[in-house]
């Protein structure tokens, strides 16, 4: 028997989260929607698993006919009321909600409506997200999303959201959200990968990330930050790094600047980056002009073969060929990850 599920998604990389989902053999696609794809688990399937997904949720009910009026909250909590509840216990719920485009009604609202119904029949509180109040952590974590004329009301896998890794035990400003991390690393094509860097690695994400795909890789991180590396090293070894090697990926961290990588050149197969952009992170050192030095060191370091996966946001940097690109929505922003292959020839300095 299969279970209809939904694996929340960073807008831009659905398609990765469904393309995770399928060579994990975690169950069938059967559609994606925004920040959504919905499937069919497989048996005995381990869905907290994913790497690429925020979040990884049950489907409780799909409502149809929720149109843009305030009659469509009568429609969600009739059908919240219908939800078979058996055999579920906690000591609270709460519900948090969202759509796509213009409603007459506010998701406050949303969670209101299909909340005291969910609640009234388990004999629990239903805590509210009104006035910026903040649910206890406990609490039964259900999820409404509506999109078009169809709505989802959905129960939370795992105690608390994919995307708050275990291993994440230690950030700074700026720190990548760890499902795009995944999905670099995805793209990066691992397989086979003998050394991967990461020149402005803060606290380390993406090479944590890549570790679960490069298991044999030599993984190399370098910030100009010193916090950035402890932060890093901390995370790392709350990931299960032991600094073993031969078999074992092995995490090498060191303060460097990003325009002058200590790395021989052509000695790295695959480059994940997320250049410091200013928003949150001002580049320092020798980027504190302009990025260059850091695409001309990347083009340096990698091999002939070699791919480099970058956040940019200016721009394909000069000196690579464009293979694939994703864009994603992350902070008010757009960016996009960049698959990128050198270019043959120099590259005017």
């Amino acid at each position: 028997m299969h279970t209809f599920a939904v694996a929340r998604a960073v807008h831009g990389i659905e398609p990765l989260v469904a393309t995770e989902i399928r060579r994990s053999r975690l169950g069938v696609v059967r559609g994606v929607r925004h920040r959504e794809v919905w499937f069919e688990a497989a048996p005995g399937a381990d869905l907290t698993g994913l790497r690429t997904a925020d979040d990884v949720l049950l489907a409780a009910a799909v409502v149809d006919g929720i149109g843009h009026g305030r009659s469509a909250l009568r429609r969600l909590a009739l059908a919240a009321r219908s939800v078979d509840l058996g055999g579920l216990t906690g000591s609270g719920v709460e519900v948090s909600a969202s759509f796509v485009g213009r409603r007459n009604y506010t998701r406050f609202e949303i969670e209101d409506a299909v909340g005291a119904e969910l609640a009234r029949p388990l004999r629990l509180p239903y805590h509210s997200r009104r006035d910026g109040a903040r649910p206890p952590r406990e609490a039964m974590s259900w999820r409404v999303t509506i999109e078009g004329d169809r709505a989802l009301i959905a129960l939370r896998l795992a105690e608390r959201p994919l995307h708050r890794r275990a291993y994440k035990t230690d950030s700074i400003r700026g720190t990548l959200h760890p499902p795009v991390a995944a999905a670099m690393a995805a793209l990066a094509r691992l397989g086979g990968a003998g050394t991967v860097l990461d020149p402005c690695c803060g606290a380390g994400t993406t090479l944590i990330e890549a570790r679960a795909l490069a298991p044999g890789a030599r993984l190399l991180g370098f910030d100009h930050d010193p916090a950035a590396l402890r932060a890093a090293t901390a995370n790392a070894r709350a990931g299960g790094d032991s600094g073993a090697s031969g078999g074992a990926a092995a995490f090498g961290w060191g303060v460097a600047d990003g325009g002058r990588i200590p790395v021989a050149g052509g000695s790295v197969d695959r480059v994940l980056v997320n250049p410091p952009w200013g928003r949150q992170v001002p580049p320092r050192g020798l980027l504190a002009r302009d990025l260059g030095p850091l695409w001309r060191e990347v083009r340096r370091v990698l091999t002939g073969d070699g791919l480099a996966v970058a956040l940019v946001h200016d721009g394909i940097p000069r000196g690579f060929a464009l293979e694939e690109a994703v864009r994603v929505s992350l902070s008010g922003r757009h960016p996009v990850i960049a698959v990128l292959r050198k270019e043959a020839g120099r590259v005017r300095r």
